[in-house]
């Protein structure tokens, strides 16, 4: 036990910023094991839904390791690399909220969704929840610092759990009985339109929020 007391100590002597970062690796990692993970169902189950979520993650990833590699090179404290990283993330968002949508009509449309046995389906919905309370934790630590580094690695852990509880929602409704098909097209289509319109407006105001602070 002697030898993990370091490690903790260490933990908790890094400073607001550098512990947001810290998580932001671990979601890094979760993301690329997840991607992963959803290619895999999509290989298998030829899905249309679990294809586009592989491709989600990955460029979920590609953004995180960006804003990590910023930090970990101290180009962070250059206020325009921050904004320029920030931009760039922001357009992404926005792009994948489109493929995202398309692949949720395409879903809907075909009935497009994969059954899990009802202990995957608990794991999955405390992991999911999980996530979402962490990044409620972080919103609030974050929104007293003024960086757009931070920013953007709020932005992406929002746009995470949103993506991650519409899937989560999409695996439950046919994991367990009680919805008609009819029914269930409907709650997949609104909180589909909800999360999309929520990821595009964390694009939008990462892009306008640099663009003002360039003025």
């Amino acid at each position: 036990m002697k030898k993990y007391i370091p490690i903790i100590t260490t933990v908790k002597q890094l400073n607001k910023r550098n512990r947001i970062v810290l998580f932001a690796v671990c979601g890094l990692i979760i993301n690329v094991v997840y991607a992963f993970y959803n290619g895999i169902l999509g290989i298998i189950s030829h899905s249309v839904w679990f294809i586009t979520l592989f491709a989600y993650y990955i460029v979920l990833s590609a953004m995180r390791f960006s804003t990590v590699i910023v930090e970990c090179r101290n180009i962070s404290k250059d206020n325009n690399t921050e904004i320029f990283i920030m931009k760039f993330c922001g357009v992404l968002l926005i792009v994948l909220a489109l493929i995202l949508s398309g692949a949720t009509c395409i879903s809907i449309m075909k009935n497009i969704a994969v059954k899990h046995q009802e202990s995957i389906m608990i794991t999955i919905a405390a992991y999911t929840f999980y996530k979402i309370i962490l990044t409620i934790v972080n919103t609030v630590k974050i929104k007293k610092e003024n960086s757009p580094l931070l920013s953007t690695i709020r932005n992406i852990s929002c746009a995470d759990a949103a993506v991650s509880l519409l899937s989560m929602q999409r695996s439950m409704l046919v994991s367990f009985e009680g919805k008609s098909a009819d029914e269930i097209r409907i709650m997949n289509a609104l909180t589909g339109a909800a999360v999309f319109l929520f990821i595009v407006l964390l694009g939008m105001s990462m892009i306008l929020r640099k663009s003002e602070r360039n003025h």
